[in-house]
């Protein structure tokens, strides 16, 4: 995915962006996280990305294609969307919730086929849900929900997965179950992952590339090892920090005054 020159404001008369001149690309294969400051357009940016938002200027290229041109049905092959706030019935099972991925690939009244099975299958699987899969979701825990939202994602079968501040809500055991099995997905099935994280020792451990915004720019992108620095969060986020290399940890900031 490429995205060029991209601008978007939500009253497109009003001169007022909310993303300023955009350019980014996203390597397939690698887990890409956007971090930044409070409003300074993550989540915007990812919106845009998805097609939620018509950007106001620019464009968004996948496979070749701007996604502007998408029919809804044909984008939802090629990318799923896991929201931050998600809500379904509290007594939709697991398995119940998972089908409704699959809803991208048939009409409403299509009969199931192996292959809707077989993705079913694979996303209860892959998230950890098989004992789970009878269960209503108000029976499941913080981390169990989060991870059957993503398996429905999944049941899409698509190449790109994105997720909107995934680990929000969650207690920090949780974090790391979601931020361990979305790790696993890019490792063993060669998901394309883009998220929206705020923590950034989570971001610099389970990304391949980081996209850093402020004020609805990309001021740094790169490797969290390259560009990672004091002086890069001291300007991003007004905050003074020690960046430093830890035997068990790798690669760690620790916020130390402002």
């Amino acid at each position: 995915m490429d995205i060029r020159q991209l601008n978007f404001a939500y009253v497109p008369k009003s001169g007022q962006l909310q993303l300023h001149e955009i350019d980014c690309r996203i390597p397939e294969g690698k887990i890409t996280t956007i971090i930044g400051p409070n409003g300074c357009g993550k989540s915007t940016l990812l919106g845009v990305m998805s097609q939620n938002y018509k950007p106001t200027g620019g464009e968004v290229i996948l496979d070749g294609k701007d996604i502007a041109k998408y029919k809804a049905k044909e984008l939802a092959k090629k990318l799923a969307v896991v929201h931050q706030q998600n809500e379904a019935p509290p007594d939709m099972t697991v398995e119940q919730l998972v089908r409704l991925g699959r809803m991208a690939h048939k009409g409403l009244l299509s009969p199931q086929t192996d292959a809707d099975e077989e993705a079913i299958e694979w996303a209860i699987a892959s998230t950890n849900l098989l004992p789970k899969r009878s269960l209503p979701l108000e029976q499941l825990s913080g981390g169990e929900k989060q991870r059957a939202w993503i398996a429905m994602a999944l049941a899409q079968r698509t190449p790109m997965l994105f997720l909107d501040e995934p680990t929000t809500f969650l207690d920090i055991y949780y974090q790391i179950e979601v931020l361990e099995l979305v790790r696993e997905l890019n490792a063993s099935h060669g998901l394309t992952i883009v998220m929206v994280l705020h923590d950034m020792n989570q971001a610099i451990r389970y990304s391949d590339q980081l996209v850093v915004m402020k004020d609805g720019r990309i001021c740094h992108q790169g490797t969290p090892r390259d560009i990672m620095t004091a002086e890069l969060i001291q300007t991003v986020y007004g905050v003074k920090a020690i960046v430093r290399e830890e035997e068990n940890a790798g690669l760690n900031v620790v916020a130390i005054g402002i």
